[in-house]
């Protein structure tokens, strides 16, 4: 899977917070990184609240995501190279200064880099990927990928390694494989939207539970 790196300007306003966040949920979708949704939100929303609160409302910004080899990285530009953020040990009744031990709590690392004309605020995520364009390893996806490679044919690889035509007849050979379980299914009389409804329940399980995990792991 390719994870182009993208940007998006916005102006620093406590409104666009949710929608920068909502930006972000959608593009980790797509990349297959949901296990890290909420730490990547919350480390938006503090970024840029630290914008909106030290530099000021109607800041010109930009929000920017790439890849840092296995890691998430999320930057936020903004023209203020004097208002730097600090971590702060804030205490439970402090109303402010927060912050950034948020994104100290989520993220592995993060940092602040100083240009001529703009500030770069960035904080990185561990993403349980096993290479940079991979996807993230679980005992179900090793099941599924065992399963494809024995039912490849030799003359038409159809793992994702293979590249994009690779991947594309993956995909049709998962879509196969899914339908000749439900033509089993409903040749031994079983109840195949019932079978459905509970692959979709357990795969939401999973995924809510992979997105625990990340959210219990502490920095290091």
């Amino acid at each position: 899977m390719m994870r182009k790196p993208w940007d998006l300007a916005f102006t620093a306003e406590p409104t666009e917070v949710a929608g920068l966040r909502r930006v972000m949920r959608s593009h980790l979708g797509i990349w297959g990184l949901h296990g890290v949704a909420d730490e990547a939100q919350l480390c938006v929303s503090e970024l840029v609240s630290n914008v909106i609160t030290h530099v000021g409302p109607g800041t010109p910004a930009t929000l920017a995501v790439s890849m840092n080899g296995v890691h998430l990285r999320i930057e936020v530009h903004d023209p203020d190279t004097r208002a730097l953020p600090t971590l702060l040990d804030a205490n439970v009744e402090s109303e402010g200064g927060r912050g950034m031990a948020l994104v100290d709590a989520v993220a592995d690392r993060w940092g602040v880099e100083l240009g001529p004309d703009r500030k770069v605020t960035w904080c990185e995520l561990a993403t349980g990927l096993a290479s940079r364009d991979g996807h993230v390893e679980g005992p179900g996806v090793r099941r599924a990928e065992a399963l494809l490679e024995w039912c490849a044919d030799a003359q038409h690889p159809c793992l994702p390694g293979a590249g994009g035509r690779g991947r594309a007849l993956a995909e049709e050979s998962v879509i196969t494989v899914i339908t000749d379980f439900l033509h089993w299914l409903r040749a031994h009389g079983c109840d195949v939207e019932d079978a459905l409804d509970r692959a979709q329940t357990r795969y939401d399980a999973e995924l809510d539970g992979i997105g625990d995990g990340l959210s219990g792991r502490s920095s290091t």
